[in-house]
């Protein structure tokens, strides 16, 4: 049997690795940074997180449909999600009405189904009560979640563009559930300096996201 060359034996191990990474990307596991301070405190500017793709449903990976359903989306779990007006873009937000609720918020209290649901990670940094007319920030709906649909929210409650100002998350549109916090550094250092290693924060490494 003629053997193999070096050369062959590394392009197929690269190959066969690099396969492995985009099947793991694309049907176990992806990481995501954190941007920007919506989710505050829960996620801050600068997190690296891991979100599981196959908590809810194994997907076909070119028309989102689900292929196998493992659980559906629950009050109070963290998810990425195409961003509705910009499929390209994802964002992170926490579920807090799912199919069915009814929802409503008043003067930034929270109701679902006629009760109030408190999050508590949640927080307001703004004492201002905007009108209902003026801004569905605090003053929003009754409304009902419709069928394979979501109604998300950021933790930083007066900071942050959510269902409240475009709508609902439809299932097809949820990437995974985020789980865990693997890296985190300050990104207003520049990259590859001195301050940007010196702000790495050692003691949210590993935090798992509730």
């Amino acid at each position: 049997m003629k053997k193999k060359s070096v050369i062959r034996e590394y392009v197929e191990a690269i190959l066969i690795a690099l396969l492995l990474a985009l099947f793991i990307r694309t049907f176990v596991v992806q990481a995501f940074k954190i941007p920007s301070g919506s989710m505050l405190p829960t996620l801050q500017i600068g997190d690296h997180i891991l979100v599981s793709k196959f908590s809810y449903a194994l997907k076909n990976p070119f028309t989102d449909t689900a292929l196998i359903s493992f659980s559906e989306p629950e009050r109070g779990d963290i998810i990425v999600f195409k961003y509705p007006i910009k499929e390209d873009v994802d964002y992170i937000k926490r579920i807090i009405g799912i199919a069915g609720d009814r929802l409503e918020i008043r003067e930034k209290e929270v109701f679902v189904n006629g009760e109030l649901f408190k999050v508590p990670q949640a927080i307001h940094l703004d004492n201002t009560i905007i009108p209902a007319a003026q801004s569905p920030r605090d003053n929003y709906g009754p409304i009902t979640v419709p069928a394979d649909a979501v109604f998300v929210m950021g933790d930083n409650r007066d900071n942050s563009h959510d269902s409240r100002f475009w709508g609902f998350v439809n299932h097809k549109a949820i990437r995974g559930k985020a789980f865990i916090i693997y890296w985190s550094w300050d990104l207003r250092h520049p990259p590859l300096s001195l301050q940007r290693l010196q702000s790495i924060r050692w003691n949210r490494l590993a935090d798992t996201l509730h």
